[in-house]
């Protein structure tokens, strides 16, 4: 899969791979560069709010092919960073927890370089109501 599978324009802006979607699970890769980081030389802390959030997001968001694609806007989203420190590739995954008819909860995390977890989320999310829907 590449990033226009995303079919989110700020997500690909930022160059977000989707590596993995299935049911209630997905996992995105963003290489780390020097744009991502902020005044001390560190990833910026909103760019760890906008993995989780996407992740969280997608997790509950999977349709097979052929099913209407799904959308959904986050109700909350609550975050705790827990370490910082170098490397080259941003790993976020999301997973759902329970699932409503119009509301679902996921948790989502961070690594880097698959070693070192950077931040967790816990999330709750609204599907949109689609044409016909």
């Amino acid at each position: 899969m590449d990033s226009q599978d995303l079919d989110n324009p700020f997500l690909q802006s930022l160059g977000m791979r989707l590596a993995h979607w299935s049911e209630g699970r997905v996992e995105f890769h963003l290489p780390m560069v020097p744009r991502l980081g902020n005044r001390s030389g560190r990833l910026q802390g909103g760019v760890l709010c906008t993995l989780l959030d996407a992740s969280g997001g997608y997790a509950g968001l999977y349709a097979p092919s052929g099913a209407p694609v799904r959308h959904a806007v986050t109700l909350s989203l609550t975050t705790q960073f827990l370490d910082s420190r170098p490397g080259s590739l941003l790993t976020a995954r999301g997973q759902v927890e329970k699932q409503g008819r119009s509301v679902y909860f996921s948790r989502s995390e961070v690594w880097m370089d698959d070693e070192c977890l950077l931040a967790t989320a816990v999330g709750t999310f609204k599907y949109l109501k689609t044409p016909g829907g």
